[in-house]
């Protein structure tokens, strides 16, 4: 009767242990990947100053996807690239594409982008630009279309490669990025600040297949991709990091994942070699990360996309506009010009746009927060703040990025980050600076998803 009892006792033991492992590896996850690199010489995105189409390929582009299931109805497709931004429209078709061909509903739909400064132009320019290059444009329409086929067939990839797996996350911390807003007589330049925010944090999320097998990595980092500003198509510090890790672990896709990084730069920098000694520096972080306790991630997943009015601070007369176009700048010219062929044509100015605020829950182990925009470092720090018993994963530059998105510090503050870069942005007309109130406003449908 006692052995009997102990038999007992093993088989209920052996049944719990399989209950807890099936829990932890009720995930099934795939991953898939493409060179996005141009076929040919194109015009290329991120610096105003260039004045002709790139001259070869320092190392090549990709786009990635994972998709996640959490065996409970509920699945998620996350896909990042080497490119400049995230277009509104593109992520648009391509999560409507995901609902129609694989049943991932578009708020389960995560793009986000490397922001490396040395790939092609993606954005087709609204109808209203003047004086924008024809074959810029019809470069910029041509890669666009093709990148959209390739990311929804990265997603059925993805699909096709899911294996039951097992989900952990990891931290560690890099300190090549650095603030570059530093106070400079009254106003703030383009330098590195030492004293300026920033957010250090390597977020890594390590997915595995039920043999325990490396499959994909996820990471993150709070930085422009601007370590480079070449002729040649490069995906900067985050493209070596990717590189470096995939060297590492043969057979595994990492895919980075942009942080908040808006107002954050990689220093030193200007040098092919400080881009890769910076990828480097971020590789050896996730592998580091790998290395912490970890944290093991549990459904079920939850997503929500809430719909923000971004509302611009009172537009610029006419006769403002007209004496704009005498001045020295010529970018500030042309963005005169245009906002006063839209009054021309429409009657008025832009007062509002409506972007995207994204949130996914991994049961009560991870949040996953994705903002819109060139999104500054004070969101994420932010955010971490206001939810410390959570894991928070702050992502920037994430399914629209049409302009920066200032915090109220910064927008107070004034600066290039503040408004001044407006003037540069061709594919979205801004009348002028985004009006105060904006971070509550991003911040709000946070709260909301979470709860709080």
């Amino acid at each position: 009767m006692r052995k009997l009892s102990q038999w007992m006792s093993l088989l209920v033991c052996f049944f719990v242990v399989v209950a807890d492992v099936c829990g932890e590896t009720n995930w099934t996850a795939g991953s898939d990947f493409a060179v996005i690199t141009p076929e040919k010489s194109t015009w290329m995105a991120g610096y105003a100053s260039r004045k002709k189409p790139s001259e070869g390929v320092a190392s090549d582009l990709y786009a990635k996807a994972v998709v996640l299931d959490d065996g409970e109805g509920h699945r998620a497709a996350i896909v990042t690239f080497d490119l400049i931004t995230v277009p509104r429209e593109l992520r648009d078709r391509v999560a409507a594409k995901a609902e129609e061909l694989y049943q991932i509903p578009s708020e389960s739909v995560l793009l986000n982008c490397s922001h490396t400064h040395c790939g092609p132009v993606v954005r087709v320019p609204e109808e209203i630009v003047i004086d924008i290059h024809e074959q810029k444009v019809a470069d910029a329409r041509d890669y666009s279309q093709k990148l959209e086929q390739t990311l929804i067939k990265l997603i059925g990839g993805a699909i096709e490669n899911s294996v039951p797996s097992k989900l952990t996350y990891h931290r560690a911390r890099a300190a090549f990025a650095m603030n570059r807003r530093l106070p400079s007589g009254g106003t703030y330049r383009n330098s590195p600040n030492p004293a300026g925010p920033v957010d250090h944090d390597v977020p890594v999320l390590k997915i595995t297949d039920a043999a325990g097998k490396l499959t994909t990595i996820l990471f993150g980092y709070a930085c422009h991709n601007t370590t480079l500003g070449i002729f040649e198509f490069s995906g900067d510090y985050a493209g070596f990091a990717q590189t470096e890790i995939e060297k590492a672990n043969p057979g595994v896709v990492a895919m980075f994942v942009m942080g908040c990084g808006g107002d954050q730069n990689p220093y030193p920098r200007r040098r092919l070699d400080l881009a890769m000694t910076h990828g480097k520096t971020l590789a050896t972080a996730v592998e580091a990360a790998m290395e912490t306790p970890a944290i093991s991630v549990t459904g079920p997943l939850k997503s929500s996309l809430s719909q923000v009015e971004v509302k611009y601070a009172a537009g610029p007369k006419r006769e403002e506009l007209e004496k704009r176009l005498t001045t020295g700048n010529q970018y500030t010219q042309l963005h005169a010009k245009r906002l006063l062929h839209q009054l021309e044509t429409e009657g008025k100015l832009r007062s509002s746009y409506t972007t995207l605020v994204q949130t996914f829950q991994f049961g009560d182990s991870l949040t996953l927060v994705a903002l819109p925009g060139e999104t500054v470092v004070d969101y994420a720090l932010r955010l971490k703040r206001e939810f410390p018993d959570r894991n928070m994963w702050v992502a920037g530059y994430s399914n629209d990025v049409f302009t920066y998105l200032p915090s109220e510090r910064i927008l107070k503050e004034g600066g290039y980050e503040g408004g001044g870069a407006l003037i540069y942005t061709s594919s979205i007309l801004h009348p002028g600076p985004i009006a105060a109130g904006i971070e509550e406003r991003i911040i709000q449908p946070v709260h909301e998803a979470l709860g709080k």
